[in-house]
């Protein structure tokens, strides 16, 4: 106990004279650096730490950052909550009544180091800890009192607080992995689900609170001096963490990290390095994350499909035979199957003839199971799968059978007991894990083979001379009719997408009877590819737009990976016939889910516009190549069968590189959603999104369309116009129409309704980003009084 006394009262005394003796190094308000690679670092005294811009994945993205200075790798120890990239020439500044305030090169707020006034000056403290300091020298903020995924040595977490994993090792991005320290004392380690942020059960737990004798819960995690880190209890006890003996003698670097795997680790470093020095693990928790998850529902430590492997210090996440990544990008992630899954009416007698199976030894999914069988045999365990239409795959070990559905979650391999995986496919389909064959040649095809093999057979040297001139005469007819008929692209599309001809979807959509929906430049078809139902959409007539909208749709949402965005599976772009195809959403458009007989519930109104704003704030900062969509509304939002929301139709995308700001482009989009700037001949950026997100959220809210259309047809934007007269007045009840289930709800209802006012300001320099929307409807950040949208209107706003 005294021990723990006297390490407390030495970082409460020492802190102080460490700020203090840093005071000739003092950052002055006003300084600021420029994302640039050569650029300078705020240093702490020892010039072990730095503050300032590192480059990471690539030359011109660039992460605000604090660092180990002094080591070749730099490890990057602290960075701003969602570690959002920005691209060169951005700033940061230290101003007297923002403290430190992140800046694109626009002039674009992206972060701040929250609500505080009175700067006086700031530290690079040796610590690792970048400290503001107000005129009468307290402190009033810190780095450390936000922590990114690690901590250092003198660094505390309080009950509440909590650390977030990367989501990969070179994405900065929130993670699906947190370290918290829990209100009742309890020290845990969960996962979350990235696009709600639903927290799961936790797969470690220090089991450190006691609901009989609060005092002995935990209440802080300390990180001495020493090295050491321990749990201290309200009584004074402690909870080791490292444990006593394994920390090395020496002069030591030491951090601990919840790393993108989900294992939170300590290390050490040497600080004189030698050539061959690297970061070595002390400890870590949970001894085996593959293992540990087995009660958690969530994927498990790799993502849905996947399988998790420990060599005894680092988990790998793989995708078994039969599956690949969902986005290549992400090798944790998840498996999607290389087949068909289907859920047919099957007949018994003949399930045998129609699936066959992969096997797979050793690898267990132990989440997914929904039927249990014992005593059994392996025949009888595969043929209940064969007859079970819900049956993805069979577990058999010990005469015992477990059937699953997909998506199989908390994947593993196991030795114990010898278990085989069967995963079923549909005999029609290419057996998976082995390269798809090539689409079959047609009947005039066929034919010409059958004619030429019979002709020239009697002789094989005449065969290849006759077959090499015939090729080469085919070959000259065609590229000659080619050039006559169709204007050849120069630009090919380089995708990993499935190619169908044009004969292919008109049966897969039986002529394109089924309308679903028309486009500006389209209609779109229901359609079935094997037994999987599809989106078809034909861009009819378009020789020259047409094309042009076709390549971009097709080059931009192939290298797009997101929940909330329609997934593209394949394209055709036979002669002038350009498709593509696309997942079917099951319950329609936003549109019809929002102006239907049956007003949805708040919940559910609530959740759809979270995902839309987290599908924008991807297109926009996330992706390699920034994108524009141009053309938000409700018709362009679908809704899949758990209703999550998805975006569709980048017909009218631009894409932005990262060192771009706007650009220049003719009208686009839809009366009702589009800004201000479009008709102003000014350069449009990503805020014109934030507009039209904003009229979309105003619609979601009260179920109201924008536009009201009048007897000329002529629509008329009302809807905007009557969100700021009741907020103004105070009567959001109207607005939602006295809709009881969001009026208990009304601080939420509220700052949803200041959030669209705010995206649909008329100076697009006082929207949001879409980053921004996501944590200010979230409810992470505080939301600011909007001003009026529209200033210049005095029959709106009342100056």
């Amino acid at each position: 106990m005294a021990v723990i006394l006297l390490r407390l009262l030495f970082i409460t005394i020492c802190l102080p004279f460490i700020a203090a003796q840093q005071s000739n190094d003092s950052v002055p308000v006003g300084a600021s650096l420029t994302a640039t690679p050569n650029i300078r670092p705020w240093l702490s005294s020892s010039g072990e730490f730095a503050f300032g811009f590192q480059q990471v994945q690539g030359n011109d993205n660039f992460l605000l950052s604090i660092w180990y200075d002094k080591i070749p790798e730099k490890t990057i120890i602290w960075y701003p909550e969602e570690g959002r990239m920005v691209p060169r020439g951005s700033k940061v500044e230290l101003l007297r009544e923002s403290g430190l305030v992140l800046t694109d090169p626009q002039g674009t707020q992206v972060w701040r180091s929250g609500s505080i006034s009175g700067v006086a000056s700031g530290f690079m403290n040796d610590t690792g800890n970048f400290m503001i300091f107000g005129s009468n020298s307290s402190k009033i903020w810190s780095s450390f009192d936000y922590p990114a995924d690690t901590l250092l040595p003198t660094q505390v977490i309080l009950r509440g607080g909590m650390i977030i994993s990367k989501r990969s090792k070179t994405n900065f991005s929130g993670g699906r992995f947190l370290f918290q320290l829990l209100e009742d004392g309890n020290l845990v380690l969960n996962t979350r689900d990235i696009p709600t942020g639903n927290v799961y059960d936790a797969y470690y737990s220090s089991d450190t609170f006691d609901s009989s004798n609060s005092t002995n819960r935990g209440e802080q995690v300390i990180f001495d001096t020493t090295g050491y880190m321990y749990l201290l209890r309200r009584n004074g006890q402690t909870f080791t963490l490292t444990p006593r003996g394994l920390l090395p003698s020496g002069d030591y670097y030491y951090r601990a990290t919840l790393d993108s795997d989900g294992v939170f680790r300590q290390y050490y470093y040497p600080k004189n390095p030698t050539g061959n020095s690297s970061w070595e693990v002390i400890w870590f928790k949970p001894d085996n994350i593959c293992f540990s998850m087995s009660g958690v529902r969530d994927s498990g430590a790799c993502g849905f499909n996947s399988v998790c492997s420990f060599d005894g210090n680092w988990p790998s996440c793989e995708c078994p035979q039969g599956f690949s990544l969902l986005d290549p990008n992400d090798p944790n992630g998840d498996c999607k199957p290389d087949f068909t899954p289907t859920c047919d009416e099957v007949d018994s007698n003949n399930a045998g003839d129609m699936f066959d199976f992969i096997e797979l030894n050793g690898i267990n999914w132990p989440q997914s199971d929904y039927v249990h069988m014992k005593p059994t045999n392996e025949e009888s365990c595969k043929s209940s799968c064969s007859k079970d239409c819900f049956c993805a795959v069979a577990i058999y070990a010990n005469a015992q059978c477990w059937k699953k559905r997909f998506p199989l979650s908390n994947g593993r391999k196991e030795t114990s007991p010898p278990a085989k995986a069967f995963v079923k496919f549909q005999k029609g389909d290419p057996r998976p894990g082995t390269p798809s064959q090539l689409p079959a040649k047609n009947k005039d095809q066929k034919s010409l083979i059958l004619v030429v093999s019979t002709l020239f057979g009697t002789s094989a040297f005449v065969n290849i001379i006759l077959i090499g001139v015939i090729c080469v005469g085919f070959f000259v007819i065609y590229k000659k009719k080619a050039r006559n008929i169709y204007p050849i692209s120069k630009s090919n599309i380089e995708t990993n997408l499935a190619h169908f001809t044009y004969q292919d979807l008109v049966e897969a959509t039986d002529g394109f009877k089924d309308e679903l929906g028309k486009g500006a430049f389209g209609v779109v078809y229901k359609g079935v590819i094997g037994k999987q139902i599809v989106a078809v959409k034909k861009l009819n007539g378009l020789v020259q737009d047409g094309e042009k909208e076709f390549k971009t749709e097709v080059d931009v949402i192939a290298r797009t990976h997101h929940k909330n965005l329609v997934q593209l599976l394949g394209y055709c772009d036979e002669g002038e016939q350009r498709l593509l195809i696309y997942e079917y959403m099951s319950n329609g458009t936003l549109a019809m889910f929002l102006f239907g007989e049956t007003r949805p519930t708040w919940k559910h109104r609530s959740y759809i516009a979270l995902g839309v704003a987290k599908g924008l704030a991807y297109l926009h900062e996330e992706c390699s190549i920034q994108i524009i969509h141009c053309d938000i509304k409700p018709q362009n939002i679908l809704l899949d069968e758990y209703h999550n929301a998805k975006i569709s139709d980048f017909g009218l995308a631009k894409l932005l590189m990262m060192d771009q700001s706007h650009t220049n482009t003719g009208i686009r989009g839809t009366k009702g959603y589009v800004a201000p700037e479009w008709f102003r001949n000014m350069p449009v950026t990503v805020k014109v999104d934030v507009y039209s997100f904003g009229v979309l959220l105003l619609e979601i809210i009260s179920c109201r369309k924008s536009l009201v259309f009048e007897r000329d047809n002529e629509g008329v934007a009302v809807l905007t116009d009557l969100a700021w007269d009741y907020y103004q007045g105070g009567r959001l009840d109207a607005f939602v129409e006295n809709d009881s289930e969001a009026l208990d709800d009304y601080k939420r209802l509220t700052w949803f309704v200041m959030v669209g006012l705010w995206c649909i300001q008329e100076n697009s320099t006082l929207r949001p980003t879409m980053r921004k929307v996501v944590q200010m409807l979230e409810g992470g950040i505080e939301v600011a009084e909007p001003p009026c949208p529209c200033p210049f209107s005095i029959t709106t706003c009342k100056l």
